[in-house]
């Protein structure tokens, strides 16, 4: 069976996702992608990727508890399913093959 190639985006918010941890909801995901990738991204664009990422089983979450910062109002928390650590590392696996051979062409000046 051939590896899930997840887009580039779906796999740097699978990855913030994994660092964020047991507080992984939008704001924590979306830091760990502009400080860790040093990549703009909209909060927008992470909260609708991890909705697809669920609609396509690789994320689970859960309603946290409410938090009086928040109005009284719960976060939704995400975790990466079994199905999503295949996937992501069936995709990482596919780019770390695309790229053996080519260290010298792609290792900074």
């Amino acid at each position: 069976m051939p590896d899930v190639i997840l887009g580039e985006f779906e796999q740097t918010v699978l990855l913030a996702v994994l660092h964020a941890g047991t507080s992984a909801y939008g704001i924590p995901v979306w830091r760990e992608i502009e400080s860790r990738a040093e990549r703009k991204a909209s909060l927008a664009a992470v909260y609708k990727t991890l909705d697809r990422l669920e609609q396509k089983g690789y994320v689970r979450s859960r309603v946290g508890e409410p938090s009086a910062e928040r109005g009284g109002r719960a976060r939704r928390v995400y975790a990466v399913s079994a199905a999503g650590m295949r996937a992501l590392r069936g995709s990482l696996g596919a780019l770390q093959r695309m790229t053996r051979g080519l260290e010298d062409l792609l290792s900074p000046s």
